[in-house]
Protein backbone atom coordinates (compact mmCIF):
# COMPACT_ATOMS: atom_id res chain seq x y z
CA UNK A 1 0.00 0.00 0.00
CA UNK A 2 2.70 2.82 0.90
CA UNK A 3 5.41 2.95 -1.91
CA UNK A 4 9.00 4.55 -0.68
CA UNK A 5 8.55 2.66 2.66
CA UNK A 6 11.51 3.82 5.36
CA UNK A 7 13.80 0.74 4.69
CA UNK A 8 14.02 -1.41 7.28
CA UNK A 9 17.44 -0.49 9.00
CA UNK A 10 15.95 3.01 10.02
CA UNK A 11 12.35 1.29 10.17
CA UNK A 12 13.95 -1.06 13.30
CA UNK A 13 15.85 1.54 14.98
CA UNK A 14 12.96 3.70 15.38
CA UNK A 15 11.06 0.70 16.76
CA UNK A 16 14.20 -0.33 18.85
CA UNK A 17 14.01 3.29 20.59
CA UNK A 18 10.22 4.05 20.93
CA UNK A 19 8.40 0.39 21.14
CA UNK A 20 5.01 1.96 19.43
CA UNK A 21 4.27 3.31 16.59
CA UNK A 22 5.33 3.37 13.04
CA UNK A 23 7.36 5.89 10.80
CA UNK A 24 6.60 5.52 7.08
CA UNK A 25 7.68 7.74 3.68
CA UNK A 26 5.49 7.78 0.83
CA UNK A 27 5.64 8.57 -2.42
CA UNK A 28 2.31 9.66 -3.85
CA UNK A 29 -1.15 11.76 -3.54
CA UNK A 30 -1.74 11.91 -0.41
CA UNK A 31 -5.80 12.58 -1.17
CA UNK A 32 -6.20 8.64 -2.34
CA UNK A 33 -3.92 7.51 0.64
CA UNK A 34 -6.15 4.57 2.21
CA UNK A 35 -5.64 6.09 6.05
CA UNK A 36 -7.60 7.09 8.70
CA UNK A 37 -6.74 10.76 8.74
CA UNK A 38 -4.83 12.92 6.24
CA UNK A 39 -3.14 16.66 7.04
CA UNK A 40 -4.70 19.20 5.39
CA UNK A 41 -1.57 21.98 5.43
CA UNK A 42 -4.36 24.77 5.44
CA UNK A 43 -4.33 28.58 5.20
CA UNK A 44 -5.80 30.32 8.55
CA UNK A 45 -8.98 30.44 6.94
CA UNK A 46 -9.96 27.24 6.20
CA UNK A 47 -11.75 27.52 2.97
CA UNK A 48 -9.45 25.99 0.35
CA UNK A 49 -6.39 27.36 -1.51
CA UNK A 50 -3.86 26.07 -3.79
CA UNK A 51 -1.26 23.51 -3.36
CA UNK A 52 -2.22 21.02 -1.24
CA UNK A 53 -4.78 22.58 0.22
CA UNK A 54 -6.42 23.30 -2.76
CA UNK A 55 -6.16 19.66 -3.69
CA UNK A 56 -7.84 18.56 -0.53
CA UNK A 57 -10.78 20.51 -0.76
CA UNK A 58 -11.66 19.40 -4.44
CA UNK A 59 -11.01 15.87 -3.99
CA UNK A 60 -13.31 16.38 -0.32
CA UNK A 61 -15.96 17.35 -2.18
CA UNK A 62 -18.09 20.61 -1.02
CA UNK A 63 -19.16 19.48 2.07
CA UNK A 64 -15.78 19.96 3.48
CA UNK A 65 -15.87 23.40 2.58
CA UNK A 66 -19.25 23.93 4.55
CA UNK A 67 -18.27 22.37 7.74
CA UNK A 68 -14.87 23.92 7.41
CA UNK A 69 -17.30 27.59 7.63
CA UNK A 70 -18.39 25.94 10.78
CA UNK A 71 -14.83 25.80 12.52
CA UNK A 72 -14.06 29.80 11.84
CA UNK A 73 -10.44 29.52 10.78
CA UNK A 74 -7.19 27.55 12.84
CA UNK A 75 -4.59 30.16 14.35
CA UNK A 76 -1.18 28.88 12.81
CA UNK A 77 0.39 25.88 14.87
CA UNK A 78 -2.81 24.99 15.90
CA UNK A 79 -4.92 22.00 14.09
CA UNK A 80 -8.70 21.54 13.48
CA UNK A 81 -10.74 18.66 12.45
CA UNK A 82 -13.23 17.60 9.82
CA UNK A 83 -14.93 14.91 8.14
CA UNK A 84 -13.15 13.35 5.09
CA UNK A 85 -16.22 13.00 3.01
CA UNK A 86 -15.17 12.13 -0.76
CA UNK A 87 -11.88 11.48 0.42
CA UNK A 88 -10.43 7.58 0.99
CA UNK A 89 -9.85 9.21 4.64
CA UNK A 90 -12.27 8.94 7.40
CA UNK A 91 -11.18 12.75 8.47
CA UNK A 92 -8.90 15.48 7.51
CA UNK A 93 -7.20 17.53 10.22
CA UNK A 94 -6.71 21.14 9.12
CA UNK A 95 -3.37 23.00 10.37
CA UNK A 96 -1.75 25.83 9.70
CA UNK A 97 1.85 26.13 8.94
CA UNK A 98 4.21 29.27 9.39
CA UNK A 99 5.22 31.61 6.98
CA UNK A 100 8.74 31.50 7.12
CA UNK A 101 10.45 34.88 6.22
CA UNK A 102 7.19 36.38 8.20
CA UNK A 103 5.99 34.65 11.15
CA UNK A 104 8.16 35.15 15.06
CA UNK A 105 9.87 31.34 15.56
CA UNK A 106 8.81 29.75 12.19
CA UNK A 107 10.69 26.17 13.94
CA UNK A 108 8.03 26.38 17.15
CA UNK A 109 4.95 26.96 15.22
CA UNK A 110 5.69 24.19 13.02
CA UNK A 111 6.46 21.82 15.16
CA UNK A 112 3.36 22.86 16.65
CA UNK A 113 1.68 21.78 13.17
CA UNK A 114 2.86 18.17 13.99
CA UNK A 115 2.33 17.52 17.90
CA UNK A 116 -0.92 19.75 17.48
CA UNK A 117 -2.55 17.03 14.79
CA UNK A 118 -0.85 14.17 16.36
CA UNK A 119 -2.89 15.21 19.99
CA UNK A 120 -6.07 15.70 17.55
CA UNK A 121 -5.48 12.32 15.90
CA UNK A 122 -5.36 10.42 19.35
CA UNK A 123 -7.91 12.33 20.58
CA UNK A 124 -10.09 10.88 18.20
CA UNK A 125 -8.76 7.45 18.15
CA UNK A 126 -7.07 7.78 14.76
CA UNK A 127 -4.54 4.92 14.32
CA UNK A 128 -2.94 6.32 11.31
CA UNK A 129 -2.30 9.63 9.80
CA UNK A 130 -0.50 10.88 6.82
CA UNK A 131 1.16 14.63 6.46
CA UNK A 132 2.68 16.45 4.03
CA UNK A 133 5.32 18.80 3.76
CA UNK A 134 3.84 21.71 5.43
CA UNK A 135 4.76 25.30 4.52
CA UNK A 136 7.19 24.21 2.09
CA UNK A 137 4.99 25.46 -0.95
CA UNK A 138 4.01 29.19 -1.07
CA UNK A 139 5.04 29.68 2.65
CA UNK A 140 8.52 29.28 1.63
CA UNK A 141 9.77 26.67 4.68
CA UNK A 142 13.21 25.18 3.24
CA UNK A 143 12.26 22.01 2.34
CA UNK A 144 15.40 20.30 4.43
CA UNK A 145 14.39 22.07 7.06
CA UNK A 146 11.03 21.65 7.10
CA UNK A 147 11.60 17.56 6.89
CA UNK A 148 13.82 17.86 9.90
CA UNK A 149 11.36 19.89 11.82
CA UNK A 150 8.54 17.24 10.90
CA UNK A 151 10.96 14.60 11.58
CA UNK A 152 11.99 15.87 15.05
CA UNK A 153 8.88 17.01 16.36
CA UNK A 154 7.03 13.60 15.21
CA UNK A 155 9.81 11.15 17.35
CA UNK A 156 9.65 13.79 19.91
CA UNK A 157 5.76 13.49 20.47
CA UNK A 158 6.59 9.41 20.77
CA UNK A 159 9.11 10.07 23.37
CA UNK A 160 6.24 11.81 25.82
CA UNK A 161 2.64 9.68 23.86
CA UNK A 162 2.91 5.82 24.48
CA UNK A 163 0.72 5.43 20.95
CA UNK A 164 0.79 2.91 18.33
CA UNK A 165 -0.57 5.51 15.68
CA UNK A 166 1.15 4.67 11.88
CA UNK A 167 2.40 8.15 10.82
CA UNK A 168 3.38 8.45 7.08
CA UNK A 169 5.02 11.16 5.54
CA UNK A 170 3.92 12.14 2.03
CA UNK A 171 6.47 13.46 -0.77
CA UNK A 172 4.87 13.94 -4.15
CA UNK A 173 7.75 14.02 -6.19
CA UNK A 174 11.40 11.91 -5.90
CA UNK A 175 12.77 14.80 -5.08
CA UNK A 176 11.04 15.49 -1.84
CA UNK A 177 10.55 11.64 -0.62
CA UNK A 178 14.85 11.85 -1.64
CA UNK A 179 15.13 14.61 1.11
CA UNK A 180 12.93 13.12 3.72
CA UNK A 181 15.45 10.06 3.36
CA UNK A 182 18.14 12.18 3.57
CA UNK A 183 16.58 14.18 7.03
CA UNK A 184 15.78 10.94 8.48
CA UNK A 185 19.76 9.82 8.13
CA UNK A 186 21.10 12.51 9.63
CA UNK A 187 18.90 12.99 12.58
CA UNK A 188 19.81 9.47 13.24
CA UNK A 189 16.05 8.23 13.79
Amino acid sequence: MFEGILDNELQELFKEKYEKGEILLNLGDITKLDVTAIVNAANETLLGGGGVDGAIHRAAGPKLLEECKKLNGCKTGEAKITKGYNLPAKYVIHTVGPIYDEDKNPELMLSNCYKNSLDLAVENNIDSIAFPNISTGVYGYPKEEACKVAIHSVVEWFRENLSDIKVIFVSFDENSLDIYKEAFKSLGV
